[in-house]
């Protein structure tokens, strides 16, 4: 079927390559005239492992094409998906601007009966404020429907958990939409997977509960990481005795430096301001927060408690991206981090696989960053190496090696990648998070 996708962000994009994946006639409308020149070059404008690959054999076999006309993406298809931004504003609430304003122009170019799907993490209650916004701006009285189709795509693996869902949410108010649903995710009901069909409301507050319950747990586990420090056990094993627990599982139960990028930190905050918005106080999400800040301090800390003082050090610092297989650095850990570390004076040598650029971009000023092509070259007379994310080439790294280029043998592992035995067997001094 033909299928139009508005916005060619990590949602938009991968959502657009994968329904072409399946078979679909996919129209892509992205205003960037700079990633619209990548994206029909076969460039993904993001790192994600199988996306480029994807959406060159598509383009090559004519089953995807981009434009920035909405007018076009409108006229293509009766299946409308919205993928616009839907960043934190300055209250803390979701700025629907783009929402808005894709929906005032669909509605200025529809000539016919449109189905138009909330993709973007959008606050309970936007289909109804989009639907009063295509009624107010429509030039004729048309039928639609608005549904919500929330993504549940995690950033390094979004093409997979794309082609793999281990649920498909759809919110809808009429029959007409379900069946248009069950004909897209037809490829999906085949081989066993099911459509949870809800209204559409319920929908949306799925997508922000899923996130905080996740960032929940994180939170929770380096509550307990801290615990675990002060008796002196390892908070893995906790995590492991819990997530045995099938009422709980062990996923997300890693304690660390916290969570960060896109989804998480944005949706929990917008989650508490629209409980607020209905007179609710979301307490629990509200020290989820707190915890999850307050690991980059205690990470800070405890480097300077190790080191004594930073200030002049050379430190070697693994990772920059808020987690592995991406080069997304929006809310990473690793922002307060190496700012804390600059203002007390430390010299950094930063590295990471893929998300260097984008940290430039930030820290593009500081005289105190050295950033090198290869993670070894970050070690030469170090006194602390930082690992603050779980990349694959870290914890394949050559211990023997490290330990010869370093001037101090200290490794502050922010992630729990290494082992400690070990590396205490190694020769370094090792420090984990809840170890």
């Amino acid at each position: 079927m033909k299928i139009t996708v508005i916005g060619a962000g990590y949602v938009g994009l991968v959502s657009a390559v994968c329904f072409a994946e399946l078979g679909n006639k996919v129209l892509c409308v992205e205003k960037s005239s700079s990633k619209l020149d990548e994206l029909s070059r076969g460039m993904s404008p993001i790192q994600e492992p199988g996306l480029t690959e994807i959406l060159d054999k598509n383009l090559e076999e004519g089953r995807i094409r981009f434009s920035d006309s909405i007018k076009e993406g409108v006229d293509f298809s009766k299946v409308i998906f919205i993928c616009v931004g839907t960043p934190q504003s300055e209250n803390g609430m979701a700025d629907l601007s783009q929402v808005e304003e894709v929906s005032r122009q669909i509605a200025m170019h529809m000539g016919e009966y449109k189905l138009i799907i909330e993709k973007s993490t959008v606050p309970v209650k936007t289909h109804e404020l989009i639907r009063r916004t295509i009624k107010r701006y429509a030039r004729e009285d048309l039928e639609f429907d608005v549904a919500s189709n929330p993504e549940f795509l995690r950033e390094g693996f979004a093409v997979y958990d794309f082609m793999n869902p281990d649920r498909i949410v759809i919110g809808v108010e009429s029959k007409r939409a379900v069946e248009i649903f069950q004909e897209i995710y037809q490829p999906f009901t085949e081989n066993g997977n099911t459509l949870f069909v809800t209204k559409t409301s319920a929908a949306e507050i799925i997508k922000y509960a899923s996130n905080s319950f996740l960032a929940i747990k994180i939170s929770y586990i380096n509550m307990l990481a801290d615990l675990a420090e002060k008796v002196g056990v390892d908070v893995d094993m906790i995590a492991e005795g819990v997530g045995r627990d099938k009422r709980i599982g062990r996923d997300f139960l890693n304690a660390g430096i916290g969570y960060g990028g896109s989804c998480l930190p944005k949706d929990v905050n917008a989650f508490i301001h629209m409980a607020e918005n209905y007179g609710l106080d979301f307490g629990l999400l509200k020290e989820t927060e707190k915890i999850n800040l307050n690991r980059r301090k205690q990470f800070l800390e405890k480097v300077e408690k190790l080191l004594w003082i930073n200030r002049d050090k050379k430190i070697a610092v693994w990772g920059l991206a808020f987690k592995a297989n991406t080069d997304d650095v929006r809310d990473a850990p690793s922002l307060g981090i190496v700012k804390g570390l600059l203002e007390t004076g430390a010299q950094l040598c930063l590295y990471d696989p893929e998300a260097m650029e984008n940290f430039k971009t930030i820290f593009s000023e500081s005289k105190k960053l050295n950033y090198v092509e290869d993670k070894y070259d970050a070690l030469h007379e170090s006194e602390a190496l930082l690992v603050l994310t779980e990349w694959d080439e870290f914890k394949e790294a050559d211990l023997k090696r490290i330990k010869e280029l370093m001037k101090l043998p200290i490794v502050v592992d922010g992630r729990n990648i290494f082992n400690r035995d070990k590396m205490e067997s190694e020769g370094f001094e090792y420090h984990g998070m809840g170890r």
